[in-house]
């Protein structure tokens, strides 16, 4: 199979703005709904997004699923992790046979895991496995590359297809997750060179790391951009000098739930680092994203400022995987199912004209409440 710029310039091409008319809808029957104005909340935003994605007022996400692509990262050879590279492979099989974090939240929701290899150091036979590997890992990025930039469209093109792939297979809502050890190190390295943040302020620990690893850490990122000197206008070149093959699908992924108008779910840090490649590369990537939770790794708060979006919620969650995913489309489903359900003022035979009063002055908004 050929990976071409032309694909991915049709890819971005295809990829729409929202449906502001739906948008306006879904806003005025939330206002006939029979409750207070925004009383439900950022709820009520999520029904809203979901029409501005869909083209449809009232939607439900009753199929899900997460992808997890998987890959490892060569710069684990400078100490840069404190877990050995062969849990990458470990975890990976794990993931697909419902065993991890994740996959056991995903089960407990309904929601499918599927799990592609696009670069883990192993050999994989094991059917569960989606077999899409571009390299046995990447290059070591304090030395040189991480990769081709050819690889690098490779792995986007292949993350977009079974995004795409997964949308037209009946999923309604999407997350994307992964699995890579030292991969918070290229995360970092990528969100760096992003948003021109200095390199200390979003490099944490990932896993765990004593403070002289995470030292070493902070200083091999350094390194890397200065060895490889990425072009942060380029998402490409970034993607390809300092980033990994798991960062690389996770964008395409998030371009092909974009390009397939399906809501998709960012996990947590590094997640989230793919969903601002995604939208570097088309606008338009960022009205189909739906922040789950807010990571405690150090660089999470910059990469969710530079999208210029607020998690859904705090459970001081770091794990990774797309863990967050899962309980994040619990609360699409609630938004759903106020839209689909609720009564309005007229059905449940209620005159609101009491209310009117009120929403001129905008008394459910003060800003006396919330001191």
């Amino acid at each position: 199979m050929t990976y071409s710029q032309e694909e991915l310039n049709e890819l971005i091409a295809g990829i729409v703005g929202p449906d502001r008319a739906a948008m306006e809808k879904a806003a005025k029957r939330q206002a006939e709904l029979a409750k207070p104005p925004g009383s439900l909340g950022r709820l009520e935003e999520l029904s809203v997004q979901l029409a501005g994605i869909t083209g449809t007022v009232c939607n439900r996400t009753n199929r899900k699923a997460l992808l997890v692509f998987c890959a490892d990262n060569g710069v684990v050879s400078e100490g840069v992790a404190g877990t050995p590279q062969s849990v990458t492979l470990s975890q990976t099989i794990n993931l697909a046979h419902r065993k991890t974090g994740a996959a056991v939240l995903a089960k407990q929701f309904g929601c499918e895991v599927r799990v592609c290899d696009v670069g883990v150091n192993a050999v994989i036979t094991d059917p569960a496995v989606i077999p899409r590997k571009i390299a046995f890992g990447t290059a070591n990025i304090a030395d040189g590359p991480a990769m081709t930039r050819a690889q690098a469209l490779r792995a986007v093109l292949t993350g977009a297809a079974l995004a795409v792939e997964t949308a037209q297979n009946g999923a309604d809502v999407l997350g994307v997750g992964e699995m890579g050890i030292g991969n918070t190190t290229t995360a970092a390295a990528v969100l760096a060179m992003l948003t021109g943040s200095a390199v200390k302020n979003v490099t944490g620990r990932g896993a765990g790391l004593t403070d002289e690893a995470y030292s070493k850490k902070i200083a091999v990122i350094e390194q890397a951009i200065r060895v490889n000197a990425p072009n942060a206008s380029d998402i490409l070149d970034v993607l390809s000098k300092v980033g990994g093959f798991d960062i690389a699908a996770m964008c395409g992924a998030f371009l092909g739930a974009a390009k397939a108008r399906v809501p998709v779910v960012i996990d947590g840090f590094i997640s989230a680092v793919a969903a601002l490649c995604a939208v570097r590369l088309c606008e338009n990537v960022r009205n189909h994203l739906i922040p789950s939770h807010s990571s405690f790794e150090k660089g999470a708060r910059i990469v969710t400022q530079a999208l210029g979006m607020k998690p859904l919620f705090d459970l001081q969650m770091r794990l990774g995987e797309g863990s967050g995913c899962p309980l994040a489309m619990m609360l699409l489903d609630a938004a759903g199912a106020v839209m689909n359900d609720m009564a309005t003022f007229s059905e449940a035979a209620i005159d609101d004209d009491y209310l009117e009063p009120l929403r001129r002055i905008d008394a459910f908004s003060t800003a006396e409440e919330n001191q």
